[in-house]
């Protein structure tokens, strides 16, 4: 299972790309927001430093809802480097772009996908990725890993490429679970990927291992 990054936060990348795990990263407005970006030209810088940083795909979001303005924002963000995705919503001329995207070799991440139908029709439309939000469908009481397993088989049973990019993944058992029905790649912030890390029995053990070895001394 692959391992992005959800942030657009270029340390946090750096210390995810130290770590020797990561596959890739996505980003979208809001966290852009957060991280005081604004404007286009400087959208487009801080996805060419990302790009410098991480390996691996980097999923950058247009910012359009209608076709002819997707095309042209996708063009522009695709031309930033070889490893760019372009992040598309699954609405109807989000579906139409993501096509001919495909059509022209840009890959593309279907993204805010709450159904199996929308998953459907991202894969046949040549995404690259599809995104189903897994958090925000356990906020509203849906099971998410439900959703995920639903998209494994269909996209299974008919051979689609299509990764399943598990986002909105909130922590640890999320990603445990995730890998447990085959979600290609999970997306989260750094701390639950840190947090598979930790175990009390691991701390203990090596607060012992340290004391037997004082011993030795």
């Amino acid at each position: 299972m692959k391992f992005f990054i959800d942030t657009a936060n270029l340390e946090q990348i750096r210390e995810a790309q130290d770590l020797g795990i990561l596959d890739g990263v996505t980003t979208n407005p809001s966290l852009m927001a957060k991280e005081g970006i604004s404007g286009k030209e400087a959208i487009l810088e801080h996805y060419k430093n990302i790009c410098e940083i991480a390996d691996g795909d980097i999923s950058a979001e247009v910012l359009s809802t209608t076709y002819e303005e997707m095309i042209k924002e996708g063009e522009e963000l695709a031309a930033i480097h070889p490893n760019i995705v372009v992040k598309v919503p699954i609405i109807k001329d989000g579906i139409k772009a993501i096509k001919y995207f495909s059509q022209k070799g840009i890959r593309t991440n279907c993204t805010l996908i709450f159904s199996a139908g929308q998953a459907l029709l991202a894969a046949k439309a040549g995404a690259a990725y599809v995104s189903p939000f897994l958090g925000r469908l356990d906020d509203v009481s849906t099971d998410g890993l439900h959703l995920i397993q639903e998209i494994r088989t269909i996209f299974d049973n008919y051979g689609f490429e299509t990764e399943i990019l598990a986002a909105s993944v909130r922590h640890s058992m999320h990603i445990i679970n995730c890998a447990k029905i085959g979600a290609d790649v999970v997306t989260c912030p750094l701390p639950p990927i840190l947090s598979l890390l930790k175990h009390p029995l691991t701390d203990s053990g090596l607060e012992q291992f340290i004391k037997d070895s004082h011993k030795m001394q």
